[in-house]
């Protein structure tokens, strides 16, 4: 697994394009603030170790909400950080279990929509622990 954290003042996307035929239509535009975004690639060798890298990626989303003072956490499924993809299957699964971990410890989950190109609008500030690369 590949991760790529930001602390965003703001984070804006609206969907443009389907990457995945099977997704539903729809069209949303959503604005946030004070946020961990998690740009993450899930890779096919993270299928064996889904328990494993679940916990991983939930620890460090927590902590570099904590290091930045919020409890707004945002995923964000990147397949750009690698030339291994998991299926969008699993992916959007373990995406789930993810956000439904996160939320039961108190932190406002959110996923950006699933299958989707997106536009994307962010602000996030030049300070220390505002941009984090994970390998796992």
């Amino acid at each position: 697994m590949k991760l790529l954290i930001f602390y965003t003042t703001k984070f804006a996307y609206k969907t443009s394009k389907k990457g995945l035929s099977n997704v539903d239509d729809i069209n949303i535009e959503e604005t946030i603030e004070n946020s961990i975004v998690g740009f993450i690639q899930v890779e096919e060798k993270d299928i064996e170790n889904s328990n494993y890298v679940e916990t991983k990626l939930v620890k460090n989303l927590k902590w570099a909400a904590r290091k930045n003072e919020t409890n707004r956490i945002i995923l964000h499924s990147f397949n750009h950080l690698s030339t291994s993809s998991a299926s969008p299957e699993f992916t959007k699964e373990l995406f789930d279990k993810i956000e439904e971990r996160l939320k039961n410890s108190g932190y406002e989950t959110s996923q950006t929509p699933f299958g989707y190109f997106l536009d994307l609008n962010m602000q996030a500030p030049g300070k220390p622990l505002a941009r984090i690369f994970k390998e796992f």
